[in-house]
């Protein structure tokens, strides 16, 4: 086991400086946020809105130096389509959601808060070192008693607070795109990031999703789900076991026949809880799968992190699935039940000729029945951007329409799933994949497994 350091006399002093450093950094968030607000409204006043690559690099240097949460909610609202105009997605996107980790002695009293002063007599090793650190916590690699390889993720202090204070400034950000291109109602997506946010503070939760996954993809050998250490864990310490992987994107350069077999394994892990549980992995960043070998060759992938899990009802899913087959039998009637279904209200002709722009968009790999690639021959950086202009332009004159809440991480996990593949250049049958997994669909199927499940796993 690691021998503990001797107390620092000078420790605690640089951890009250650094909490009163913390404090005043999310104190000036409104501040910074609030001044790129005006300005733009400014802009706007004076006929000066062709600022807005200005305007939108301002706001990413306001929030640069921000780490935390406002990372990880500038990153969201980076990636949810039209819910900020293009130039300051773009910018955001560029962000990097990471944190100054904790040094040693933090990580020890922050260990001794969670475990008790006695925390490292239940490892048999503990690195001092972070193997990663993000917005909310980091992580360290550990080794338990009985020699397993563990990974413990430690949640950074005042998190909550810190949340709290940053979620009351997306509804600028919000602002931003209202002042700007009032097409899309943004009110729900508020709604929606805020929550899934603040689920993301609560280990305990994140770590009956990771039970939750175990269940749902038991049955599928190519993807792995650490299993939960609960004697080493809290609400704000997750312990899991460490899964040996490397970088996805360390294998796009070898073989189609093995980008594929991740592809397919990614495929997987994504729709299969959707279609049989109502159950999405809401961020489909490359940073939370590695790949895994065996004898020597990538065999699947291991899913890494559970903080961003959608549960929806049974319902949504039928809708996917109605507007799914709607699209393909041409059938108007139940692609606009598939829309009422997901929230959509007041829709006109018009508007759900537009939404169809859009579906058409992200439904296209899978009406498709033949081997391709998920963007069918358009650059990667163009994928999607032209249905997201003519979308924007057609709500403009046609819109506005407000966006329900649980469509949010719906939409973009597709296009995160989609991203994925972009980057393994991956050529599938994605119509078989999926006429496979709704195989045989019910919506009262989905709620019974549903149902069991959380159970199970502790959430029902």
């Amino acid at each position: 086991m690691s021998d503990p350091e001797k107390p620092d006399p000078g420790s605690r002093d640089r951890e009250a400086n650094r909490l009163s450093a913390r404090a005043l950094r999310y104190a000036r968030v409104g501040t910074k946020v609030g001044g790129v607000a005006a300005r733009i409204a400014g802009a706007r006043l004076f006929g000066l809105e062709n600022q807005r690559g200005g305007n939108a690099a301002a706001l990413a240097a306001a929030l640069g130096g921000l780490k935390g949460p406002i990372m990880k909610v500038a990153q969201l609202m980076a990636t949810i389509p039209d819910a900020l105009p293009p130039e300051y997605a773009a910018e955001l996107a560029t962000l990097q959601n990471q944190a100054p980790p904790m040094g040693w002695a933090f990580v020890k009293r922050r260990m001794m808060a969670e475990l008790g002063p006695d925390w490292m007599s239940r490892f048999l090793s503990f690195d001092k070192e972070p193997a990663a650190a993000a917005s909310l916590g980091q992580v360290h690699r550990a080794r338990a008693l009985d020699g397993t390889e563990l990974a413990c993720k430690l949640q950074y202090p005042d998190m909550q607070s810190a949340v709290e204070a940053d979620l009351q400034q997306l509804d600028l950000l919000l602002a931003i795109h209202r002042r700007m291109d009032p097409v899309i109602d943004t009110t729900e997506i508020a709604e929606e990031i805020g929550a899934r946010v603040r689920e993301e503070l609560d280990y305990r939760r994140e770590a009956a999703h990771a039970g939750l996954y175990a269940l749902m993809l038991a049955d599928e050998p190519a993807v792995l789900v650490p299993r939960v250490r609960p004697e080493l864990s809290t609400g704000r310490l997750l312990t899991l076991d460490w899964l040996e992987g490397r970088r996805l994107l360390d294998f796009v350069g070898e073989s189609l026949e093995v980008r594929n077999r991740i592809a397919r394994a990614m495929f997987a892990a994504w729709w299969l809880p959707f279609s049989r549980f109502g159950v999405i992995h809401g961020d489909p960043h490359l940073g939370n799968y590695t790949v895994f070998e065996e004898d020597g060759a990538a065999a699947g992938i291991n899913l890494l992190d559970y903080g961003c899990i959608r549960i929806f009802p049974p319902s949504f899913v039928g809708g996917v699935v109605d507007l799914y087959r709607g699209l393909q039998e041409g059938d108007d009637v139940r692609v606009v039940h598939a829309y009422e279904t997901w929230g959509f209200r007041g829709l006109t002709r018009e508007l759900i000729d537009v939404l169809n722009i859009w579906a058409g968009f992200i439904y296209g790999p899978l009406l498709d029945d033949r081997v391709r690639s998920i963007a069918d021959g358009v650059a990667p950086g163009e994928y999607g951007r032209r249905e997201a202009f003519t979308v924007h332009r057609a709500l403009k004159e046609k819109g506005p329409v407000r966006v329900p809440r649980e469509f949010v991480f719906m939409d973009r996990a597709a296009i995160g799933l989609g991203g994925v593949f972009l980057h393994l250049r991956a050529e599938l049958n994605f119509h078989a994949l999926f006429e496979a997994a709704i195989a045989d669909f019910a919506v009262e199927g989905v709620a019974a497994r549903q149902g069991a499940a959380l159970r199970e796993a502790g959430l029902g």
